[in-house]
């Protein structure tokens, strides 16, 4: 993260914006933050199928309905 007084925002943010923004940057006013700037993410990370296998479990009665709804069926 980086703070940035806004007084020097324009001599600075177009060498920010020709950077990669990984960083979080605050603007700030009289030491007190006022805006963030935070990049756009251009690659989307992409999903890979069977990540979570073996990390969720089901008991085998996970669809029995439930004692506090009998009175509704």
């Amino acid at each position: 993260m980086k703070n940035i007084d806004i007084k020097q925002v324009k001599q600075v943010l177009p060498q920010i914006l020709e950077q990669d923004l990984d960083d979080l940057i605050i603007i700030t006013k009289q030491g007190l933050p006022i805006a963030k700037i935070v990049g756009i993410s251009k690659k989307k990370k992409q999903r890979e199928f069977g990540s979570a296998k073996g990390l969720i479990k089901m008991t085998d009665d996970f669809d029995a309905p439930l004692e506090e709804f009998k009175e509704y069926t």
